[in-house]
C-alpha cells in the first residue's frame, strides 16, 4: 500500500471517530476529554507537526542554497523569482475577485440572525512596510523566528556568492549538497508516522466541532468550502493546461499526499518538505526552481486564503446590512492581493489579514468572532488549496524555464513511497 492510500483511510477514520465521540456526546466526558482528545490525539498530532516545523528552516535554507548554485547564472534566478511572483499575485486576485463576485451573487449572509454575545479580539498584524522591511534580518535570528522571507533572501545572497569564490565556493556547495541529501532522508523517516497523525489530528477536531457549528453558519461555509473546491479542481488545472500543456488530471492525483498533509496540518510552512518532496520527485520540476517557488509560495500564496477573506468580508457586510460601494469591493481585492506577502503560513493566519481587510472598508472586526468557531474545517481545506497552488506555479514556472522532465511527470509511479 503507498503511503497517500495509508493517509487518506486513516484521515476517513479519524473523521468517523471524531464525530462519533462527537455525536454520542463522549467527548464531554472529563476523562474522554482530557486523556484522549486533548490528551493522546492532541499529543500525536502536534508532535507529528513540530517534527514537520523543525524540519522546515533547514531544508528551505539548504534547499534554496543548493538551488541558486545550481543555476549559476544569476539572470535565471532573477527571471524565476519575477515570473514566480507575477504568477503568484495573480492567482490570489483570481481566487478573490471570483469569491466576491459569487458571494455577493448568492447573498451570503443575508437575513444571518448575528449572536449578541459574539466578541472578537483583534491580534495585532503587521504593516506593509514592516513586512518589506523584515525582508533582511539577521539570518539566526530570522531562522529561530521563522522569518522564511528573510531566510530565503539569506540564502540566495549566499548561494549567489558561493558560485563565485571559486575553489572555496565549491567545497561548501559539495558541503550543503550533501547536508540536503541527509535532510531529505530525514524528511522521509519524519512522514511514514503522518497517518496516524493525520488519525489524531482530524479526531479531535471532529470530536470537538461535530456538525451543529455546521448547521449554523451553513450558508458562508458551504460557500467558502465550494469555491475552494473549484479553485482547486478548475482553476489551476486550467492554468497548467493553458500555460503548460500539463495534463492537469495527472497533477491532480500526484498532489494527493501533499494535499492530504496540508489537510491535516492547516500549516503552508510544516507541509513545506512535503510539497517540496511532491514538486520534485513526482512532479518533475527541477530542485533549482522547486526549492525558489515552494517556500516563496509557502509565504506570499495564498488563494485559499483569500477566498475565504472574499466570502468573508461579503457576509459580515451582508449580516451586519451594510452596503459595499464597487470601490470598496475593489479596495478588498486590492488589499488582500498584497496582504497575503506578509501572511505567515501558519494555522489561522488568513484571521490576523482578515481583521486588515474588513478595518480599511470600515466593516465591524466583531464579525469575525461569527465565523471563526467553523474556520478551522476551512482552514484545513484552504490550507490544501494554497500548496496546490504553490505546486501548480512550480510546474508553470519550471516549464517555462526548460527546467521540467516531462517524464517524471507522466510516469504515475515516480517517486511514490511504499509502506
Amino acid at each position: 500500500m503507498t503511503l497517500t492510500k495509508k493517509i487518506i483511510i486513516f484521515m476517513v477514520l479519524g473523521a468517523v471517530v471524531g464525530l462519533a465521540l462527537n455525536l454520542t456526546q463522549l467527548n464531554q466526558n472529563p476523562i474522554i476529554d482530557t486523556y484522549l482528545t486533548n490528551g493522546l490525539f492532541y499529543v500525536v498530532g502536534q508532535l507529528f507537526i513540530l517534527s514537520l516545523k523543525m524540519m522546515v528552516v533547514p531544508l528551505v535554507f539548504v534547499s534554496l542554497f543548493c538551488g541558486t548554485t545550481a543555476l549559476r547564472d544569476p539572470a535565471m534566478l532573477g527571471s524565476i523569482g519575477g515570473r514566480t511572483l507575477v504568477f503568484y499575485l495573480m492567482t490570489t486576485a483570481i481566487a478573490l475577485t471570483i469569491a466576491i463576485s459569487f458571494a455577493l451573487l448568492i447573498g451570503v449572509g443575508v437575513g444571518a440572525d448575528i449572536p449578541t454575545d459574539i466578541s472578537y479580539i483583534p491580534k495585532e498584524s503587521r504593516s506593509f512596510i514592516e513586512v518589506i522591511l523584515s525582508i533582511i534580518d539577521n539570518p539566526v535570528k530570522a531562522m529561530a523566528e521563522g522569518n522564511l522571507l528573510a531566510v530565503i533572501v539569506f540564502a540566495i545572497l549566499l548561494g549567489l556568492s558561493a558560485t563565485m569564490a571559486g575553489k572555496a565556493g565549491e567545497q561548501v556547495i559539495d558541503f550543503f549538497q550533501s547536508f540536503n541529501e541527509v535532510i531529505m532522508k530525514l524528511v522521509m523517516l519524519i512522514m511514514h508516522f503522518a497517518p496516524y497523525a493525520v488519525f489524531a489530528i482530524l479526531a479531535k477536531v471532529f470530536a470537538e466541532l461535530g456538525v451543529d457549528a455546521i448547521k449554523t453558519l451553513a450558508g458562508y461555509f458551504f460557500t467558502v468550502l465550494g469555491l475552494l473546491v473549484f479553485h482547486a479542481l478548475v482553476i489551476y488545472p486550467l492554468l497548467l493546461k493553458l500555460l503548460a500543456g500539463l495534463n492537469p488530471l495527472t497533477f491532480l492525483k500526484k498532489m494527493e499526499a501533499a494535499v492530504t498533509f496540508a489537510f491535516g496540518t492547516s500549516s503552508s510552512n510544516a507541509t513545506i518538505p512535503v510539497t517540496l518532496r511532491t514538486v520534485t520527485e513526482r512532479l518533475g520540476v527541477n530542485k533549482s526552481v522547486a526549492s525558489f517557488t515552494i517556500p516563496f509560495g509557502a509565504t506570499i500564496n495564498m488563494d485559499g486564503t483569500a477566498i475565504m477573506q472574499g466570502v468573508a468580508t461579503v457576509f459580515i457586510a451582508n449580516a451586519y446590512g451594510i452596503d459595499l460601494s464597487i470601490g470598496q469591493l475593489v479596495m478588498v481585492v486590492m488589499m488582500a492581493t498584497m496582504a497575503s506577502i506578509g501572511t505567515a503560513g501558519v494555522p489561522s493566519a488568513g484571521m490576523v489579514m482578515l481583521q486588515g481587510v474588513l478595518l480599511q472598508v470600515g466593516l465591524p472586526i466583531e464579525g469575525i468572532g461569527i465565523i471563526l468557531g467553523i474556520d478551522r474545517l476551512l482552514d484545513m481545506t484552504r490550507t490544501a488549496v494554497n500548496i496546490t497552488g504553490d505546486s501548480a506555479v512550480s510546474c508553470i514556472v519550471a516549464k517555462s524555464q526548460n527546467q521540467f522532465d516531462q517524464a517524471v511527470y507522466n510516469d504515475p509511479e515516480a517517486g511514490t513511497i511504499k509502506e
